[in-house]
């Protein structure tokens, strides 16, 4: 009889986990859908999609938490989303880089792509905090700019614990900034009369996403896209080793008025987070050939979708007035940020060519 009782017990546990996590989940995965929608409408209509879905998730995520707050039900769902869900996604990301991209560059432009983020992180950082940014939201930012964009502020908050305010304010300011430097990186690049080469190194050391770069890189032709490309898949690897760094001063950093972190939520030692991890690991295993290339696009293609509902379940949890109240240090931050981005970029290219 006890074993009768055992095995019931651990076939009761997770349905009683997944009724828990149902209903936000659902509703998490609502509003992904709602934002896909959104990008396919972008597309029809304009023939790109300016907001990506994972934007779009967080506005429409933190538009319905605005006009209606979900009852207590739906919190453990939400949290889930935003949290498991979006690890999940990271580690999955993994397997769409590998060290061979990095040896495709060369050692000069390898250098002066790692040194560029390796400066422009902790910079924009300090910027942030002189603009009196919460250390968290610094952070995002920094990675955010330095890095890969929203990518990487959704790959950093679980690492260092940030709220959901600061993920949707980060990101929502980070988005439209970086649509507006897709547009104008062509008009520098042309008032500054850079070669192919030059052009494609900037817009990939620049540039957040790599559908942007594709389109901030397009006028000057397929070179200038493939070397802006694999620059961008260069910016992407050093999400690895910064996660790592940021884990081990995630317990020191400032807490800005906020209640310390639970117990259990402080990493002690020297370990990583486990998603970190499997994210590295997954560039091992892409990088000795060992993840079979059939399975590379679905991999990718899964990444994204658990991304836009992670964002979602963000949104979900936003409170609209302090991301507004946030707003105009965000803006300071983030367009001071891309001008010292540009200006390493551009500093980058003279160097190369020199």
């Amino acid at each position: 009889m006890p074993h009768h009782s055992t095995l019931a017990c651990s076939l009761t546990r997770p349905r009683l986990a997944l009724r828990a996590f149902a209903p936000g989940l659902g509703l998490s995965i609502g509003v992904a859908a709602l934002a896909a929608l959104g990008g396919l409408a972008e597309h029809a209509l304009f023939g790109a999609a300016w907001l990506e879905p994972l934007v779009l998730a967080i506005l429409i995520g933190a538009v319905v938490r605005y006009l209606w707050t979900p009852p207590a039900r739906f919190e453990a769902g939400i949290r889930f989303s935003a949290k498991t869900v979006l690890e999940i996604a990271i580690v999955l990301l993994g397997a769409s880089v590998s060290a061979q991209t990095l040896l495709s560059v060369g050692p000069g432009l390898l250098g002066g792509i790692v040194a560029v983020v390796a400066l422009m992180v902790p910079a924009a950082y300090l910027l942030g905090r002189a603009l009196r940014l919460p250390a968290r939201m610094a952070l995002l930012i920094a990675c955010g700019n330095g890095i890969c964009g929203n990518s990487a502020i959704a790959a950093v908050a679980p690492v260092i614990d940030a709220d959901s305010d600061d993920v949707s304010a980060a990101i929502a300011f980070t988005a439209v900034l970086g649509v507006a430097v897709v547009l104008l990186l062509p008009v520098v690049g042309h008032v500054a009369g850079m070669s192919v080469h030059g052009y494609g190194i900037l817009s990939g050391i620049t540039v957040y996403a790599v559908p942007q770069v594709l389109a901030a890189a397009a006028p000057m032709g397929a070179a200038a896209i493939q070397l802006g490309t694999l620059v961008k898949l260069v910016r992407v690897l050093m999400l690895g080793p910064i996660t790592v760094v940021l884990s081990l001063l995630a317990p020191h950093l400032p807490t800005d008025g906020r209640s310390a972190a639970p117990e259990g939520r402080v990493r002690r030692g020297l370990m990583p987070p486990l998603f970190i991890l499997g994210f590295l690991g997954m560039i091992v295993l892409r990088s000795a050939g060992a993840l079979p290339e059939a399975a590379l696009a679905p991999m990718g293609q899964g990444a994204s979708i658990l991304t836009v509902i992670a964002m979602a379940a963000l949104g979900l949890g936003v409170d609209a007035r302090a991301v507004a109240a946030a707003g105009p240090r965000v803006i300071a931050t983030v367009t001071l940020s891309l001008v010292m981005l540009v200006g390493a970029g551009l500093g980058l290219v003279t160097l190369l060519s020199a």
